[in-house]
């Protein structure tokens, strides 16, 4: 076989003087995206198949530079590949190689094609998959977050607005709220699969070829639903990075306020929730502590997320169009955000299994800040004919008595409770039993035990 110069950069002939060291180290992005090298290898090989179809290169070529990839896979899958710097990323990479293996014939695997249009391609593809996974994730925490309010439908808390107790609700409910959040992160991330369905292979470096290709075949070999429409725009588009970002940093601050809420409730001063000592940490100082060390981590990485989000809106707010070296950091900044929340989901819900409720000290607090006062209130609306406003009066007025008798709602007598309405009978008592309140909102959407166990068996069958 002759010999090559497929050991020098590509553009050699064009460019004469070596690039500096530096230029070669700032230039080169091998180390990040060598993580697409089975993307890379897919792409490579529906395009050839296309150009034999299209008859722009022979069967024999085509099947060279089939086999060729194959073996290189193999290669970088067994870790005998080695990358080089030189070569700037993976595409050339595995071009250079392709040489090796196969000779002069691997030069027609980039007919019609640009490194332009076969890194998105790469890059949706590897985003397809990326998204499965952490929506796969998601399933499992969503899974063990209806496991535990199962347990715990009839575990009475007090709900807080302000961080101040508003009103009795039951533990499982407030765990559906995040199953609801969660899900909402499940079709945001589901969305963006659609939005990103089309392939941007064929579109060349920035004006599409005149080559006689077939767009649609390779649509269909790389499992899109059509190539995309306008060819400057392909090379230049990033918000389906955007998009993947944003449905990370939004999944990252769901993490985040459990994690925080998390946090408080295992706090001294609250105590409600139980940490296993599988997922708290110690004091190198404090015999006695043991810290929630990964729900902060939790709560922390949101910022990195969000940072991620900003750092690619910055970089795309001045371009204009088409391709700029500047668009070469999308990967490691979306590798980093995918790496970190599937990290974290697979986090939280190894703590979502070792974490349990205080029952004991939840009812006792939800006995604390008169929280069945919109109760009376709505009793009275709904018993003795007055408007909400004057209940709300009425019950003002009762929550002032306890207070000042340092007594608890229920803790008041019918004599006491008839001295500000005169009309009460003895079936007010009831309005302050706490499972009382939480069963009494029958309301779609509200606390009743019937409405918790009806949306924990909805999302159960959703996620089997």
């Amino acid at each position: 076989m002759a010999k090559n110069k497929n050991n020098q950069a590509i553009w050699n002939t064009r460019i004469k003087k070596k690039a500096s060291s530096l230029f070669q180290k700032v230039g080169n992005s091998i180390d990040i995206d060598k993580r697409l090298y089975k993307e890379d290898i897919q792409g490579s090989i529906a395009h050839v198949e296309m150009l034999f179809k299209q008859k722009i290169i022979s069967f024999k070529i085509k099947n060279k530079i089939i086999y060729g990839l194959a073996k290189i896979e193999k290669e970088i899958s067994n870790k005998k590949f080695e990358f080089n710097k030189k070569y700037e990323d993976i595409h050339m990479n595995i071009e250079k190689r392709l040489f090796q293996i196969i000779g002069e014939e691997a030069g027609y695997v980039h007919t019609a094609r640009s490194r332009n249009d076969q890194i998105i391609t790469d890059f949706k593809i590897w985003i397809k998959s990326s998204t499965k996974e952490i929506n796969l994730n998601l399933d499992k925490v969503i899974k063990s977050t209806l496991k535990l309010a199962d347990k715990n439908i009839d575990t009475i808390m007090p709900g807080f607005t302000h961080l101040k107790n508003a009103q009795a609700i039951s533990f499982a409910h407030y765990l559906m709220a995040y199953v609801e959040m969660f899900n909402r992160d499940k079709k945001r991330f589901t969305n963006n699969l659609e939005s990103l369905d089309e392939n941007p292979l064929g579109v060349a470096a920035l004006t599409g070829t005149s080559f006689n290709i077939d767009r649609n075949y390779t649509s269909k070999k790389l499992g899109f639903k059509k190539p995309t429409n306008n060819s400057i725009d392909t090379v230049s588009d990033r918000d389906f990075v955007l998009d993947f970002l944003y449905s990370v940093s939004v999944c990252s601050m769901h993490i985040s306020r459990i994690a925080e809420e998390l946090i408080i409730w295992s706090s001294d001063g609250f105590n409600l929730i139980n940490l296993s000592d599988k997922i708290v940490t110690g004091s190198s100082i404090m015999p006695q502590k043991k810290n929630p060390d990964l729900l902060e981590y939790l709560r922390g990485k949101s910022g990195s997320s969000y940072g991620n989000l900003f750092s690619m809106l910055t970089i795309l707010k001045g371009l204009p169009l088409s391709y700029f070296k500047d668009l070469q950091d999308d990967k490691e900044i979306v590798f980093k955000s995918n790496d970190t929340l599937i990290n974290c989901l697979k986090i939280f819900d190894e703590i979502l299994k070792n974490s349990s409720p205080n029952k004991k000290k939840m009812i006792e607090l939800a006995n604390h800040g008169y929280i069945t006062a919109t109760d009376l209130a709505d009793y009275l609306v709904k018993n003795h004919s007055m408007s909400f406003r004057k209940a709300y009066q009425k019950t003002a007025s009762v929550v002032n008595l306890a207070e000042k008798k340092k007594k608890k709602l229920n803790e008041l007598s019918l004599k006491e409770l008839k001295k500000i309405e005169p009309k009460l009978t003895n079936d007010v008592l009831k309005v302050f039993d706490l499972k009382n309140s939480v069963n009494s909102k029958k309301s779609y959407g509200g606390t009743a035990f019937d409405n918790i166990k009806k949306m924990i068996m909805k999302y159960k069958k959703q996620n089997d």
